[in-house]
């Protein structure tokens, strides 16, 4: 847990049983929780708190709005590298066509809901531990 001290991580997400749930798990380990209802409250909140990741829903309820989020954090030079979990009850790791990568923005690990709490803390610490994919030079 003690890598866990200070650290911040935003969830962006339309459901708020959802968001209390991760906040949950993610607080009883450590981390500082803040939580957005939409992509915009969410990139607000990205450029003025500069989370140490983000976890985004793939889809809310103006469609795929977590790739605008994704989209938005590769070209902004203050958000494109923090780390980005993308969540969805939608679609699985096969569907990976809908997966925002290249222009469409930049997704460091993908994960299905319901969440395991044991996986969603182990896929954090990698995360945040520097075992995520490298971020997009700008």
């Amino acid at each position: 847990m003690a890598e866990a001290a200070g650290k911040t991580i935003l969830v962006i997400d339309d459901d708020p049983d959802f968001c209390g749930y991760v906040e949950i798990i993610l607080s009883a380990n450590g981390y500082q929780v803040r939580t957005a209802e939409n992509a915009e409250v969410g990139l607000a909140l990205a450029r003025s708190e500069a989370p140490d990741l983000v976890m985004v829903d793939l889809m809310m309820s103006y469609g795929l709005a977590g790739r605008t989020v994704t989209r938005e954090m590769a070209h902004d030079p203050q958000l494109c590298r923090i780390p980005v979990l993308m969540v969805s009850a939608i679609v699985s790791d096969g569907d990976d066509e809908i997966i925002p990568t290249g222009e469409d923005g930049h997704v460091d690990a993908f994960m299905t809901k319901p969440l395991e709490p044991s996986e969603l803390l182990a896929c954090v610490a990698g995360l945040m531990g520097g075992t995520a994919r490298p971020r997009r030079e700008q």
